[in-house]
């Protein structure tokens, strides 16, 4: 029995949740994959996976394992690779990340970073959840707002404002609002799922806003933002440019609104893989160059609040 052939199918059958596409990767069958996982259990005495013809699930045991699992394997590829004088930085990196941030903030990444590092395979799983790192075989993950308590390691790396914003169109139709008591009389897009959504904090005065048209991600508050449907906040990276050009405009100068860090957080393990503290690393000085999540873009363009949010989460 190759232990180490029946690893890389338990590894790989827990980060893809398919034995099919485990036998696809490994030029093998779905049974052999199968049988494979079977004797593993056989062999240590225990069950790693609840399955069933709908999903597969991992058990207590089966989590602890297949991190020691994935340990094991990233460091005998590193090994492998430092032997023969390879650039170590290579494999498959599983990444969390909220949708919105996903695609304006960490898609533009994805190519100079595997430009740098050819060897690494990214999947990019576009999630709000915060889900279990280890159960779901999630190497890194993005995480917004404070952290709560956890066993994960935590980089900050970066911080962005939140800005309420409405188009001209909209300001001309409705009138622009002077406090943040006024938003009560304002049709206000919300956010689904979202602490945000359901309170806005001005500089301490909280609003309770009311709307007609929800959404569950970001995006949509910025088309709805667009078209002129109401007054929205979001963060200023969402629509830094229209901001610029003069498509919405920043209400309320006077009540600074919340800022919000970005974290990476990762397995607290001691063996993080090469290629994902390579693309830590990588993300960090990307965001720290990003004038919208370091706080030079408010001050670009003038969005007083957001800047003095930036400046009160820096005390």
């Amino acid at each position: 029995m190759d232990r180490f052939v029946l690893m890389q199918c338990y590894v790989r059958a827990v980060e893809t949740g398919s034995f099919s596409a485990v036998a696809r990767e490994l030029a093998t069958s779905q049974p052999t994959v199968s049988k494979n996982i079977a004797a593993l259990e056989a062999h240590l005495g225990v069950r790693l996976l609840h399955r069933s013809t709908r999903k597969m699930a991992l058990t207590s045991e089966g989590e602890r394992y297949y991190a020691e699992c994935r340990r094991i394997l990233d460091a005998m590829a590193e090994a492998e690779a430092g032997v023969r004088g390879e650039q170590a930085v290579a494999g498959l990196l599983r990444i969390s990340c909220p949708p919105a941030l996903a695609r304006h903030r960490v898609m533009p990444l994805v190519q100079p970073f595997t430009l740098q590092h050819p060897g690494v395979q990214i999947e990019l799983l576009f999630s709000t959840r915060d889900g279990n790192l280890i159960e779901e075989g999630i190497d890194v993950a993005f995480r917004l707002g404070a952290l709560a308590d956890s066993s994960y390691r935590a980089r900050l790396i970066g911080t962005y404002a939140l800005c309420c914003v409405a188009s001209p169109a909209y300001l001309a139709r409705r009138g622009t609002p002077a406090t943040p008591a006024e938003l009560m009389q304002h049709n206000c897009v919300l956010l689904l799922g979202s602490r945000a959504g359901a309170e806005w904090n001005f500089a301490g005065e909280r609003i309770r806003p009311q709307g007609n048209f929800r959404a569950d991600d970001p995006e949509g508050l910025r088309v709805a933002a667009l078209t002129g449907l109401g007054v929205v906040v979001a963060p200023t990276w969402l629509f830094a440019e229209e901001l610029h050009d003069g498509r919405l405009s920043c209400l309320l100068a006077a009540w600074p609104i919340e800022a919000v860090p970005v974290h990476l957080v990762y397995p607290d393990k001691r063996y993080l893989p090469l290629r994902a503290r390579a693309f830590i690393d990588f993300v960090a000085q990307a965001f720290q160059r990003d004038p919208c999540l370091n706080g030079v873009a408010v001050e670009e363009l003038g969005l007083e609040p957001c800047r003095q949010a930036l400046l009160d989460a820096a005390v």
